[in-house]
């Protein structure tokens, strides 16, 4: 074989081997992934299925129990049974006797039997309903029948579940035949083959390029159902393939062909080629004339020369490449919130892109002192220092001074030049500020103790390893990193302060409604695990209505914001104060009880009715000047366990006692009174015993009546709760 034939042989084996393999290897993965993107899909369908169906089951309980309530009388049962279906909540009620003979069921019920949410499911017959079934006793627990509260399976009940689910669904018969389906005429028996073998937790695939899996029935999910997508998988795929496999091969013959024919030129245009080179011109390439050794060491000449210019580009190409990478993570980082994983990620991204032997980010703290927050590398030191040891005033070495200046620097310093904890070595240092400050002022003078404007910290590089300093690309790298670190301190902080204002009050400074909610369910789970009390003070401006309407709101709103300064004033640390809405306000305080409760009721009180508040008027004419306000407050108690057993309902009990606080007269405190809960035996209690003389419960203590006179809620009517002004 010729030289020639040698050549473009193995040209053709280095690149229609990969070639093939890829093609190979791109149809088999792109077939795997089809399967799976179509098995996740399903996966979820099955999950969406169980969660929609199981979400009707539970209604049609609540349903049911809703009309078992009315309890013996057939009247009741009729009118809440008559009610749940024409809510919706329903289609059909079915209430049978302890026979199992109907009792009564509402016009227009389906066909039975029907499918039980609870029961195993038929095998034979189609579903026409789906039901949920409740005892029915009477008063004295005595067992009077069932209660049923059927939804139809209908069309448009699998249409339903197809749209909530983005997938066909079909739904079985009892002997595995279609009852209801969203599929297309030309696939049902396809997919239903399918299906038939396949079991609960496996997808198959059919003909047609769709994937199968069966959803139930379950627990949960008596359903016999069908799921099936279609394949994600161009029908053409696989030609496409073949087509640019033979258009690379034609591609490569003709490669090879010319190839060949360039290595093999005489040898007296390799010398001009060989000057060429050594005055630097890499594009220099030699005529192959012919196929002896002159033309292999033209070839060789030729290919060295490509390979060189190549290898002088792709460094180039590489670093530009590099840099745009790593700006590409730099933005991506941004967006996280874990400042030190942050800073951490991007110092080590700057050691590798300059090749330094180690780095620190510095930020500037309120006193213009700069302290270390990332460390990176080894100076040669046993034991690498902590970041926060690391502290610098501003304008002080070479960080300082760059913190100053707001002026990137690089350059070599001596260790007695530097002030203590920051190396004395070759070193590039870059400040960074705040998105939109300019923190690069040229020409400003380093002012020692004073941090350029807009400047948050710097970042600085210290000793190039394999060279004798840093160099301007090395500069220009470390700007795009110190930019990111700019981006990443400032969104830390946007999102602290955003996170800060969702939680508080803007107004009186206090949590607001929405952190009460996640507050008081923690703080009542807490007092649950361990034991312990949590009381509950709703607070209330007694005719605070009154001073917006005299005064004006803006005088109202000053008066909310001194009463939250003075509720600040006379609670704990530990307790917690929020601001309900309008003059509405809540207190938790944990691991007190009732009586406790009401000692901070009472300073509460006397803060406020001893105190008039003093604000200005909201006239400005003549006259006008400081205006004392009488104010004062109402207060409902409620302790965790001893008045609710839920967050939600220690809430509650505190409001009801509040109204009852402002049906006593305002200005004054209520304790929820203790519920009676229903007792197994009777317990003997002796003669001396006692309650408390305040009548409130203690840590551990039971229940008791509690009076008015006591300090507890009234057992009178309770005002109409108001928006304002109660």
């Amino acid at each position: 074989m010729t030289l020639r034939g040698r050549l473009t042989a193995a040209f053709l084996t280095v690149v229609l081997g990969p070639v093939l393999l890829g093609a190979f290897f791109v149809g088999t993965t792109l077939a795997t992934v089809d399967q799976r993107r179509s098995a996740e899909r399903l996966g979820l369908a099955v999950g969406a299925v169980r969660t929609s169906v199981d979400a009707l089951c539970q209604q049609l309980r609540a349903a049911a129990d809703a009309v078992a309530l009315r309890g013996a009388d057939p009247v009741g049962r009729a009118g809440a049974a008559t009610q749940v279906v024409s809510r919706g909540l329903a289609a059909a009620v079915l209430v049978t006797d302890v026979t199992g003979g109907t009792a009564y069921t509402t016009p227009g019920a389906p066909e039975r039997p029907w499918l039980d949410c609870a029961g195993p499911r038929r095998s034979d017959g189609p579903i026409r309903a789906l039901t949920a079934e409740v005892e029915l006793r009477d008063q004295a627990g005595a067992m009077l029948g069932r209660v049923a509260a059927a939804q139809l399976v209908d069309p448009g009940f699998v249409a339903r579940l197809a749209a909530v689910t983005g997938v066909e669904v079909t739904l079985l018969t009892g002997d595995a035949g279609i009852a209801q389906t969203t599929e297309a005429a030309g696939v049902r028996d396809e997919v239903l083959a399918a299906a038939a073998p396949v079991g609960d937790d496996r997808v198959t695939g059919t003909g047609a390029g769709r994937y199968v899996r069966r959803a139930g029935p379950v627990p949960g999910q008596p359903l016999p159902l069908l799921l099936s997508v279609p394949s994600d998988q161009s029908p053409g795929l696989h030609a496409a393939l073949v087509a640019a496999v033979l258009l690379a091969g034609l591609l490569a013959v003709l490669a090879a062909g010319r190839l060949a024919r360039v290595t093999t030129r005489p040898l007296a245009e390799l010398a001009h080629a060989v000057d060429r080179v050594a005055r630097g011109d890499l594009t220099a390439r030699v005529p192959v004339r012919s196929h002896d050794e002159i033309g292999r060491l033209a070839g060789t000449f030729n290919r060295m020369t490509r390979e060189t210019q190549s290898y002088v580009a792709a460094l180039t190409s590489s670093r530009d490449q590099m840099r745009g990478h790593l700006a590409v993570l730099g933005d991506t980082l941004a967006s996280t919130h874990d400042l030190d994983r942050i800073l951490r990620v991007i110092l080590h991204s700057a050691i590798a892109a300059t090749g330094a032997r180690s780095g620190a980010v510095l930020l500037v703290e309120e006193d213009d002192v700069l302290v270390g927050r990332c460390l990176a590398g080894s100076d040669g030191d046993d034991e690498a220092p902590e970041p926060a040891a690391l502290r610098v005033p501003v304008g002080s070495g070479v960080v300082g001074a760059v913190a100053a200046t707001g002026e990137p620097r690089r350059g070599r310093v001596e260790p007695g030049d530097t002030p203590p904890g920051e190396p004395g070595r070759t070193y590039v240092a870059v400040p960074f500020a705040a998105p939109g400050a300019a923190a690069d002022v040229p020409g400003r003078a380093a002012v020692t103790g004073e941090a350029a404007p807009g400047t948050l910290g710097v970042l600085v590089l210290y000793d190039r390893l394999g060279a004798d300093g840093f160099d301007d690309d090395d500069l220009v790298t470390l700007r795009t990193f110190a930019g990111h670190a700019a981006v990443a301190v400032e969104n830390v902080r946007v999102h602290e302060e955003a996170q800060r204002l969702s939680l508080t009050d803007p107004l009186t400074g206090l949590w607001n409604y929405r952190y009460l909610r996640e507050s008081i369910r923690r703080e009542v789970e807490r007092a649950s695990r361990f034991g312990r009390m949590l009381s509950v003070l709703a607070l209330d401006l007694d005719l605070f209505k009154k001073v917006n309407d005299t005064y004006g709101h803006a005088v109202g709103d000053a008066v909310l914001v001194e009463f939250a300064r003075r509720v600040r004033g006379e609670i704990r640390e530990v307790d917690l104060a929020f601001r309900q809405g309008g003059e509405e306000f809540v207190l938790l305080l944990p691991e007190t009880d009732a009586r406790g409760a009401a000692i901070v009721a009472e300073r509460l009180g006397a803060a406020v009715r001893d105190s008039p508040i003093v604000t200005e008027s909201r006239s400005g004419g003549p006259g006008a000047g400081p205006v004392r306000i009488p104010v004062t407050v109402s207060v409902g108690i409620a302790v965790y366990p001893d008045h609710a057993s839920t967050a939600q309902q220690v809430l509650d009990a505190a409001d009801a006692a509040l109204y009852a606080a402002k049906a006593a007269g305002r200005d004054t405190y209520r304790v929820a009174p203790v519920p009676v809960r229903p007792t197994a035996e009777e317990i003997t209690v002796r003669a001396g015993a006692a309650p408390p003389e305040d009548g409130m419960p203690r840590a551990g203590a039971g229940g008791g009546t509690r009076h008015a006179a006591d300090g507890g809620a009234s057992s009178g009517p309770h005002p109409p709760r108001q928006s304002r002004g109660r």
